[in-house]
């Protein structure tokens, strides 16, 4: 058989449908549907390839971007039923991004969700890609009940990016997020808090959300942005500065984020912290947060 490995042409996006093989890991199981992200312009032809063998789609990948971006951001779709098919894909396309591999809670303790997450894992890793590391997803909605404010800091608006950019500059320092530490390797702590600041404009949530956080004396202690995504509310940022850490506040700024989010009207707030981020991820425990998704990343 003929592998042929191709991008999808404008009015083919039905071939991405005709994949037959089992999903059981990926963005599918939670309910993405691939032709409703085209009508959004976040998926996109050039963007969605297939692999085929005899005209059979034995591999299928997409990749993610804004309705207004150049470029894909992320590459959150893939399904093969044969992994060297996938591997060539992966080979073939031109877009270095990230891999986000969506997968259930506790994937590891099922043996088919064991054994499809590793094996999207493989294969990416035999396309040339590296575990980066593996973060949660929470979804609250109403009925997972809103902790009370704890009342101990005093939110403030703050429209000048330049403050913004340094705040995010002292936060970034000891910071135990896997994806600032990789920023931090490659580029100056300036431009690494430029790059985070450019990548927080990006979301459609409004700027005049974010509040700077102090003490009732007046001391800076962190940031909390709540915002919107493309698709839900999301807890976009938050961060506390070196000075101020130990004492809890990063509960409070969550707490505060969240109940800013539920003003605006929102039902559901989407938030992502590393596994290995213990601290925070107790805080989204304490603020009733459930994990809804795992999710393994991976780099070139």
């Amino acid at each position: 058989m003929t592998l042929v490995v191709r991008p999808l042409n404008a009015g083919e996006e039905h071939l991405f449908d005709k994949f037959e093989g089992p999903v059981s890991v990926g963005l599918a199981i939670f309910g993405r549907n691939y032709t409703d992200m085209v009508a959004k312009n976040e998926y996109r032809p050039a963007w969605t390839w297939v692999a085929l063998h005899d005209d059979k789609v034995v591999a299928r990948a997409a990749w993610w971007g804004g309705p207004t971006d150049t470029q894909p951001m992320t590459l959150d779709w893939l399904d093969f039923t044969h992994p060297e098919a996938a591997e060539a894909l992966l080979k073939a396309a031109p877009f270095k991004t990230e891999y986000c591999l969506a997968l259930p809670p506790h994937w590891r303790a099922a043996h088919v969700t064991h054994a499809a997450g590793q094996s999207h894992i493989d294969v990416a890793i035999a396309a040339g890609m590296k575990p980066l590391v593996e973060r949660y997803r929470y979804t609250w909605t109403p009925t997972d009940g809103l902790p009370p404010r704890p009342g101990r800091l005093e939110f403030r608006s703050e429209p000048d990016n330049d403050v913004i950019l340094d705040v995010l500059a002292q936060i970034q320092q000891g910071s135990l997020d896997a994806h600032k530490v990789a920023d931090l390797s490659r580029l100056p702590p300036e431009e690494a808090a430029r790059e985070e600041l450019e990548h927080l404009l990006w979301f459609p949530g409004p700027r005049s959300w974010w509040k700077l956080a102090y003490t009732p004396g007046g001391d800076l202690v962190g940031i909390t942005i709540p915002s919107r995504n493309y698709s839900t509310a999301v807890v976009a940022f938050i961060g506390v500065v070196p000075s101020q850490r130990g004492h809890g506040y990063a509960h409070d700024l969550l707490v505060e984020c969240s109940h800013l989010l539920v003003e605006e009207g929102v039902d559901q707030i989407a938030a992502d912290t590393d596994s290995t981020n213990f601290p925070m991820a107790a805080n989204f425990k304490k603020a009733g947060y459930p994990i809804t998704q795992e999710r393994v990343f991976l780099s070139y």
